[in-house]
């Protein structure tokens, strides 16, 4: 008998809002928990399977960017998406109180907060896009226009060219 699937708060919003998606488990086992690790554990190409990074503005509002695994965000072009003179990556200590998810678990999906969000221009030529379930060892595989809708997002070019 296969073992059940626990659900995490992202998969249940997808649920609620009657969103495809598939669960996609690896074994977290061996510590190799970065995103393009996670990439070849659940057999898909890097370029589609993004990480959900934190950040704050000048101004002190937090932003979420979701970008491919194996980019990096341009702080300049995330300030200029967001608006803000200029953007910070939130210290990893402080992810879990701000988000209610740890570092390597954050999905941009049932945040403790709906936070700004924006996700790299490259997702809209991608049929599905693999972003974090909200739990290390789980990630959630659904079509980017979906991801933006639920998280009320907008498309950027946000990584580092």
């Amino acid at each position: 008998m296969a073992k059940k699937i626990a659900k995490t708060n992202a998969a249940r919003i997808l649920d609620k809002e009657k969103i495809a998606h598939e669960v996609l488990q690896y074994d977290p086992e061996d510590g190799k928990i970065d995103g393009v690790s996670v990439a070849a554990k659940i057999g898909y190409p890097p370029e589609t399977v993004y990480k959900t990074l934190v950040a704050a503005g000048s101004s002190k509002q937090n932003y979420v960017f979701v970008i491919p695994v194996a980019e990096e965000l341009d702080l300049k072009a995330a300030a200029k998406a967001a608006g803000e003179k200029k953007i910070e990556m939130v210290p990893v200590k402080d992810i879990l109180a701000l988000t209610g998810y740890i570092r390597g678990g954050c999905s941009p999906l049932g945040m403790k907060k709906l936070f700004p969000t924006f996700v790299a221009e490259q997702a809209q030529g991608l049929e599905d896009i693999i972003v974090s379930a909200g739990k290390i060892g789980m990630q959630l595989k659904l079509a980017p226009a979906d991801l933006v809708e639920v998280v009320h997002g907008r498309y950027a070019a946000i990584i580092v060219v």
